[in-house]
């Protein structure tokens, strides 16, 4: 199937979403996956069959499946997405991509977006995409971005480091594919203010890192969620919890640099909108289970103890619906 049959064949699911409902969003559900058929790293793989299920949920599901790209300029634009759209991402260069998740996505007229570190790309070698396959996607309307050269951990390096990273993956996106990508994926899901800075002097429209939740067109776009849809967060009941997930509207979060200065951090946000149910709501940390929750009016806090170890950390808030569909904000941090 070329380029121009992938895209008909999308314009046609597309439409047909659309067709089948009224309702708008301002948000999309977007998964993240590592590696295909490969179980060296378990928690990075998803099996073929476990793919092939996925998409069939997303069929059955009435989801409609975009590009990154189209996504990202969506709420760029405020315009409305459809309901339960949802975009598929895969990190790294790793071959498993081109032959065994790609023909699947092709062969169902799927888009997907891979996001790659050029210095990986240029090391080359049997596991990792080449550049000769890489142009081979994109031409067939694959989104390619940004890990910058050599997967730094940006939110621990200096700006002038991260600059100089961006800036050689650039010159060589534009000297191998003819164009640099605008959108960035964190290395790891690390960032920080500073590291977000950078990112948009760069010339960047978004960024995306790896705690999960919906991508909400009112959030910070330069610390997007992403859904894990590997290994066991892959299996089906989980899978379709997360592809359903709506944002919970959460503003000036606070602290909003995911580097911690204060460990354990004064955890907050406002709610930009009415939530109804949202008396439901609850908070979990990664390290230490459910927090406790205090809310004045729009503002929730939520408060604990412990500090988090060293290294990523995640904080969850959700909230179910009336339809039975889950609100769901999620924030990783950094802790020195």
């Amino acid at each position: 199937m070329g380029k121009r049959s992938v895209a008909c064949a999308a314009l046609i699911w597309l439409a047909a979403a659309w067709a089948a409902t009224a309702e708008a969003a301002d948000s999309a559900v977007v998964l993240l996956y590592h590696r295909f058929d490969d179980d060296r790293i378990p928690a990075f793989n998803t099996t073929s069959s476990q793919l092939s299920t996925q998409i069939a949920d997303l069929k059955n599901g009435g989801h409609v499946v975009m590009s990154l790209a189209d996504v990202v300029g969506a709420m760029r634009n405020a315009t409305p997405l459809p309901d339960k759209a949802v975009v598929i991402t895969v990190d790294d260069a790793s071959a498993s991509t081109y032959s065994r998740a790609w023909p699947i996505l092709k062969k169902a007229g799927l888009p997907m977006a891979v996001a790659v570190a050029t210095d990986e790309v240029d090391r080359g070698g049997s596991e990792i995409m080449s550049w000769a396959q890489l142009r081979e996607l994109a031409a067939s309307g694959v989104v390619i971005a940004s890990q910058g050269a050599g997967r730094l951990h940006m939110a621990k390096a200096g700006a002038e480091a991260i600059a100089a990273d961006l800036a050689r993956a650039r010159a060589r996106f534009e000297q191998e594919l003819g164009a640099a990508p605008s959108i960035l994926v964190w290395p790891y899901g690390e960032a920080s203010a500073e590291s977000m800075r950078v990112a948009r002097e760069a010339g960047f429209v978004a960024a995306f890192g790896q705690h999960s939740g919906a991508a909400w067109g009112k959030a910070n776009f330069f610390y997007l969620p992403r859904f894990a849809a590997t290994a066991a967060y892959g299996e089906p009941d989980r899978f379709r919890l997360a592809v359903r997930s709506l944002p919970l509207p959460a503003l000036d979060v606070s602290p909003d640099d995911p580097l911690l200065k204060v460990n354990p951090p004064a955890f907050g946000f406002t709610l930009a909108e009415e939530v109804p149910g949202i008396e439901g709501l609850a908070c979990f940390a990664s390290h230490a289970g459910q927090l406790r929750v205090e809310r004045l009016g729009p503002r929730v806090e939520v408060r604990m103890d412990k500090p988090f170890p060293a290294g990523r950390g995640r904080i969850n808030c959700t909230v179910t619906t009336l339809e039975g569909r889950w609100r769901w904000f999620g924030w990783q941090i950094l802790a020195p």
